[in-house]
């Protein structure tokens, strides 16, 4: 059973472009996305039937350098703000023996552009690039367990923050997604709306601003009491 290796069915395409902001579950943010398949997976048969399936399961692999540095035995959850342990196996933290990840995710079926063929989800949390190793169609009887506890995560988080815009942020939002089409303002707004600040900063009150990326726009946002004030979004420049 040593030496197993699994070679991945495609990558995903996230707004998730830098690991801080990536929510912390699936669907939790409506982040639309694809599920970009790899010879020889990118054949339409393999899919057929899906269509009658609203979610499916995706399993993958940690791939981000900071994100596979090796399994430790307890972990600190955001949930217990940062500052109770719990075994790894009690929790859903990345620093795992084996860095695979599973995620419960909406899918709206396939894609063709040009050679290239996707299958279109949505309410990810995988960073852009991720390595996708299998997708299960979600079968509600079984994979649905309504009475199960939830442990320390009994229900979803809070949205902690009411999120605003300066003028000139919201008009560089605008600028970058005038169709509507990425989802920027609202991913913005789910995003910080959930807290994505490591789970001790409350410790740090003096630290009020950070940042994030999505796409390829560099997010700069300050805390103010209740309310978290988007301040800039600044595009990448062209290649």
């Amino acid at each position: 059973m040593t030496g197993l290796r699994f070679e991945p069915i495609g990558i995903a395409r996230t707004p998730f472009t830098d690991k801080f902001g990536i929510p912390r579950q699936p669907r939790l943010v409506d982040a639309p996305g694809r599920i970009l398949l790899a010879p020889p997976y990118a054949r339409s048969e393999a899919f057929a039937g899906l269509e009658g399936f609203s979610h499916v399961w995706l399993l993958w692999a940690f791939h981000d350098d900071c994100l596979t540095a090796g399994w430790k035995p307890t972990v600190r959850p955001p949930r217990l703000g940062g500052r109770r342990s719990v075994g790894v196996f009690a929790s859903r933290a990345p620093y795992r023996p084996n860095p695979i990840g599973l995620s419960a995710v909406a899918q709206h079926g396939l894609v063709r552009d040009a050679d290239e063929l996707a299958l279109a989800v949505s309410g990810l949390d995988l960073l852009d690039g991720t390595p996708v190793l299998d997708i299960k169609p979600y079968v509600p009887y079984a994979d649905a367990l309504p009475d199960a506890a939830g442990g320390f995560a009994r229900f979803p988080p809070d949205h902690r923050f009411q999120v605003c815009f300066t003028v000139a942020a919201a008009s560089a939002v605008s600028a970058r997604d005038p169709n509507g089409g990425l989802r920027l303002r609202a991913l913005i707004e789910q995003v910080i709306a959930q807290d994505p600040r490591p789970g001790y900063m409350d410790s740090y009150p003096e630290r009020n601003r950070f940042g994030f990326r999505l796409y390829d726009c560099d997010i700069r946002w300050r805390i103010d009491g209740t309310t978290a004030v988007v301040e800039t979004c600044t595009q990448d420049p062209e290649p």
